[in-house]
């Protein structure tokens, strides 16, 4: 199996990014966007006027506000925020004639608020008879589209279709490893998310590298904890789809979620904190998603509920941050 070209769903940062990575493996990149204005900048001027603005795109990269545009294409690539992957992908389907053969890749970490679906359930559920496979890692889009060296984990359970996608995203500066895990490699995309507010919240509030270090720590416990409680593998946690991801998104400047929990820690509202930012912070949502997803099984996660409590009981951060460190005392293995 060969990738000759790719549809990518998302003109976003992450979508341009893809579309800037794949575009040198293969003969023609599409990115699918709902913003006129940002595919007439693809097509005419090879940048994105809105995201990743310095980056030049070959002039293999194309744009298209069609959703039907995708067909025909063997690899259709979601990169739209996780609350629009069902939308999206019912908006495909709907489109019809979209080959079975054809490979659906998942960039989105999230889980669905309403079902707890991770996103490749979503997008299997709406295409049930097509390979899916799912994105993760420590993979900001502003590094991936400037060359920095970078690995990420490509997960399917079909082997042909995860050396396929292994073989598409290899280059000398990005190094993909694969995995059949697709349930650790999202829980653990989607769950730090929130830590990486509460990491922000932490530097924000001004506390030091020692606090910051040790709430990294045992978020790590705890998304292992409530990540194997929900299907996924130890060991996945341990990789770069857990804690590679968890490390990168808690202490990057390029970190939407660290830097939606910076604000916070610093006194402002989640509104203006968000606004602030101007794109989607995943962890917003998934915190109501994750925190309701650990209620169902039964799972202890101390720094969760706290940032539960930060963004949707309007608890003050230094109140929850406070109650975080005053728990009873256990031993390092609970």
């Amino acid at each position: 199996m060969t990738f000759k070209s790719v549809a990518i769903l998302g003109s976003g940062s992450f979508g341009t990014a893809i579309a800037k990575l794949v575009s040198a493996n293969v003969a023609e990149v599409l990115v699918i966007g709902r913003d006129p204005e940002v595919c007439r900048g693809i097509n005419q001027n090879h940048r994105n006027p809105k995201y990743l603005k310095d980056i030049s795109l070959p002039e293999n990269v194309v744009a298209s506000t069609e959703v039907a545009s995708a067909i025909g294409y063997p690899l259709i690539v979601f990169s739209v925020p996780a609350g629009a992957t069902r939308p999206c992908a019912e908006a495909l389907c709907a489109v019809g004639n979209i080959s079975e053969e054809t490979v659906i890749l998942s960039c989105a970490k999230g889980i669905e608020k309403s079902s707890g679906d991770r996103m490749s359930e979503i997008i299997s559920e709406v295409f049930p008879n097509n390979p899916v496979a799912v994105f993760s890692g420590p993979n900001h889009a502003e590094e991936m589209a400037t060359g920095q060296a970078t690995c990420v984990v490509i997960g399917s359970g079909d082997t042909q279709v995860a050396g396929s996608l292994q073989e598409l995203f290899t280059l000398p500066h990005f190094r993909p490893y694969t995995t059949d895990d697709l349930a650790g490699m999202e829980l653990g995309g989607a769950i730090k998310n929130v830590y990486a507010i509460a990491a922000g919240m932490s530097h924000g509030l001004g506390l030091g590298d020692n606090a910051v270090a040790a709430l990294v720590t045992r978020s790590l416990a705890e998304m292992t904890r409530l990540g194997t409680a929900l299907g996924g593998r130890t060991e996945t946690f341990a990789g770069l789809s857990g804690v590679g991801d968890l490390i990168v998104t808690c202490f990057s400047k390029h970190s939407r979620n660290h830097r939606v929990g910076l604000a916070l820690g610093e006194g402002k509202t989640l509104e203006q904190a968000t606004q602030a930012l101007g794109m989607v912070a995943e962890g917003v949502p998934n915190t109501l998603s994750i925190h309701q997803a650990a209620r169902r099984a039964g799972v202890r996660t101390p720094i969760i509920d706290a940032v539960y409590s930060i963004l949707y009981e309007d608890k003050p951060a230094a109140k929850a941050m406070a109650e975080l460190l005053s728990r009873d005392t256990r031993t390092e293995s609970e």
